[in-house]
């Protein structure tokens, strides 16, 4: 797989009977197909957990919600110490470019979610916002925030 701009980590893959590659889940705790999207997929929880403090307990996967009667399914949510979303996360392929169709897909999700923080990324370049619903606005921020940042961006 490529590498991206996010540090390495230790991962387990293997080739399941179709012969198709798979890499270890540990939120999922199963073996997942080693798509573009899910390598980068896999290196943001590990950098948001192993570099960030995000603990591994408030992170969700592929999480189901409903938009406008439409079933959606986020690639990644951190939970604040609330229980709330914290910051959403949209994930492409490294060959996919964060466009605004990127941008207003993952805006579009978090109407729903409602979470503070917004990260899009594939894996080579990432874009982090904070989003104040009150205003109606976003910051673009410099950098992915730690955790106890993150949470603290949340409630002020």
């Amino acid at each position: 797989m490529q590498v991206l701009d996010l540090p390495p980590f230790d991962h387990k893959t293997r080739q399941n009977l179709a012969n198709i590659p798979e890499i270890w889940d540990e939120l999922r705790h199963k073996y997942v197909a080693l798509t573009p999207e899910e390598w980068v997929r896999q290196h943001v929880v590990h950098y948001l957990m192993a570099s960030l403090g995000y603990p591994r307990g408030l992170l969700s996967l592929e999480r189901g919600h409903r938009y406008n009667q439409r079933q959606k399914r986020t690639d990644l949510v951190a939970l604040g110490p609330n229980g709330r979303p914290l910051l959403l996360v949209e994930c492409k392929r490294p060959s996919v470019a964060i466009t605004p169709a990127v941008a207003q897909q993952a805006a579009t999700y978090n109407q729903t979610l409602r979470a503070p923080l917004l990260l899009l990324t594939n894996g080579l370049v990432h874009y982090c916002w904070r989003v104040d619903f009150a205003l109606g606005v976003n910051e673009r921020l410099a950098e992915i925030p730690p955790y106890v940042v993150a949470s603290e961006l949340a409630d002020g």
